[in-house]
């Protein structure tokens, strides 16, 4: 009797620990595959899919559809995911919004829109709700490249960017997307036989991610004939490896090159037009027949020519009345295209100097606004700046990170360390002050070392002290023996990496430090060093014999 009931004791608990078991199974079964079946779908608002990305949460205001299916975007979201610098004109109650190759503007609450300054009719409009401002998405595909679709089914909305690789496959058989790439995790679409999806990526064990028709994303092993249907764009740079820019700078007469060659260039940039003093945005255009032959010439050398635009003649404060206005801004970027184009220019020059330093924003918003209008025909925007930490008219007035990031190229004029204003006698251009700002512009300016071009001076600066403040006077490079004593000794600074000289004349001390072949060659070394993206010279006509020779083999080395 007491071997039976302990018999049946053990049989008890062997069954307890089975049970325990199993649910211990059972529960870790549950936590392996439950998150399969986890799937935070959003059903209270529209879905949107960016780029295969479901971005529905992280957006900061729901987007909305119209009666006539017009999909709406809130500006505060097409600045995160396509716009950073879109722009609410208060002057004339209009967002301004751009990529590339456009720039559209539309009147808030009017069915317009002007994309490339050219007015198109649109069924939807830019309107405000609530304080926020909200863009007719889907009337925009062609400013923003992209592809937009409403599916009313799913309540979802999918932006393709084409200028991105674009894959479909087909479905082998009935099939169903899972949530996961597993067989245990949540069915969330099918899709019939046939029926194509669009191939995100491959995943792992055979597994594919994938979008159905449904703007679904989930996973599945059974697709068949894939496709490609459209191949990843991509950029050719109008300049293939370093840029060698030579500034050709004249007031009135354009000079005559015909018959010459400049050894190591690519780009020449004339000074070609001027902003008008009238504050209206018009320019002055240096051009004329003489002009179109030295274009002719430029191109026969291979040389691109980006002629540059400077604002000498209108001033500080007629630039401050065209940057601060759109209509303004718009007429200047209008005369500025039809320059490029009407000359068959390869791109602009921009040389901006003297600003106002309370126009700094503005004058980012003339570049972002120029930008895509050059950009749509291939043409280059180069943007001159200083260097970073000076004075607020000469230094302070440049976004230089927003600036390069927009412009094709930013010219860091690396010159005038020491200038008219200095205090006290010094260098135009040391290396160690060179190499300290190509820094900045590489750290704290976040500028791409691929845009950064550094400009160098074929001038240098005699100096005059008499016990005052110093006197200085320009000196062209090939001038620079012959202002100089016979006897005098040029010492080599190895800080500055360029030759000092300094002598006693008339009771008056003169001083000068040389540029000349080897303080420029010291500048290239920075430019190999950092990479960066090219070398300028101010200006044509101030060198010496041979420094071209030198310039085009050290771009070389």
């Amino acid at each position: 009797m007491r071997a039976k009931r302990s018999k049946k004791e053990k049989s008890n608990k062997l069954g307890k620990i089975i049970v325990v078991a199993v649910f211990i199974a059972v529960i870790a079964m549950v936590i392996n595959i439950a998150p399969n079946y986890i799937r935070k779908k959003v059903t209270n608002k529209v879905n949107v899919i960016i780029n295969n990305h479901d971005v529905t949460e992280s957006m900061k205001l729901d987007g909305y559809i119209d009666e006539n299916e017009v999909v709406y975007i809130a500006t505060k979201d097409i600045a995160n995911f396509f716009d950073e610098d879109i722009f609410y004109d208060n002057q004339y109650d209009q967002i301004i919004t751009s990529s590339d190759t456009k720039l559209a503007v539309l009147p808030l609450e009017k069915k317009e829109m002007y994309v490339n300054s050219s007015k198109v009719k649109i069924y939807g409009m830019a309107t405000e709700k609530e304080g926020e401002f909200y863009l007719p998405f889907s009337e925009m595909k062609d400013v923003y490249h992209v592809e937009v679709n409403y599916i009313k089914e799913t309540n979802t909305v999918t932006i393709d960017s084409i200028s991105r690789e674009q894959k479909k496959a087909n479905a082998s058989k009935n099939i169903a997307i899972k949530y996961k790439p597993t067989i245990f995790s949540k069915t969330v679409d099918k899709v019939k036989k046939g029926d194509s999806v669009i191939v995100i990526e491959e995943a792992e064990n055979g597994w594919n991610k994938v979008r159905t028709g449904l703007g679904i994303i989930g996973y599945t092993k059974d697709i068949t004939n894939g496709y490609q249907v459209r191949e990843k764009m991509e950029t050719k740079k109008q300049i293939e490896g370093k840029v060698s820019l030579a500034w050709d700078y004249y007031t009135s007469k354009v000079p005559n090159r015909m018959g010459t060659k400049i050894e190591g260039i690519n780009v020449i940039s004339p000074s070609f037009a001027e902003l008008k003093s009238d504050a209206e945005g018009n320019l002055k255009v240096k051009i004329g027949e003489a002009g179109k032959e030295y274009i002719n010439w430029a191109h026969s050398n291979n040389y691109k020519v980006w002629a540059m635009v400077s604002n000498s003649e209108a001033g500080k404060n007629n630039t401050s009345l065209v940057l601060n206005d759109y209509k303004r801004r718009e007429n200047l970027i209008h005369n500025i295209v039809n320059m490029v184009l009407e000359n068959e220019l390869d791109g602009i020059n921009i040389d901006f100097e003297y600003m106002n330093v309370e126009d700094k924003e503005m004058f980012s918003r003339f570049i972002i606004e120029l930008a895509p209008r050059l950009k749509e025909y291939g043409k280059v925007l180069s943007v001159d700046v200083t260097a970073p930490d000076g004075s607020e008219n000469w230094s302070l007035c440049y976004d230089r990170h927003q600036l390069g990031k927009v412009a094709d190229y930013l010219i860091f004029m690396a010159y005038d360390q020491y200038g008219n204003s200095s205090a006290k006698a010094g260098t135009t251009a040391g290396a160690d002050w060179v190499e300290v700002n190509v820094k900045k512009f590489l750290g704290q300016e976040g500028v791409e070392k691929e845009k950064l071009i550094l400009a160098m001076p074929f001038y240098t600066r005699l100096w005059k002290e008499t016990g005052g403040k110093p006197e200085s006077t320009v000196v062209w490079m090939k001038n620079i023996d012959s202002k100089l004593p016979s006897n005098v000794e040029k010492t080599w600074n190895e800080e500055l990496k360029q030759y000092y000289v300094e002598y006693t004349q008339n009771g008056a001390t003169y001083k000068m430090w040389l540029e000349e072949e080897q303080s420029i060659k010291a500048k290239f070394t920075l430019i190999k060093e950092y990479d960066l993206a090219g070398g300028a010279y101010w200006q044509k006509d101030f060198e010496k014999d041979g420094i071209w020779n030198m310039v085009a083999e050290q771009l070389n080395k």
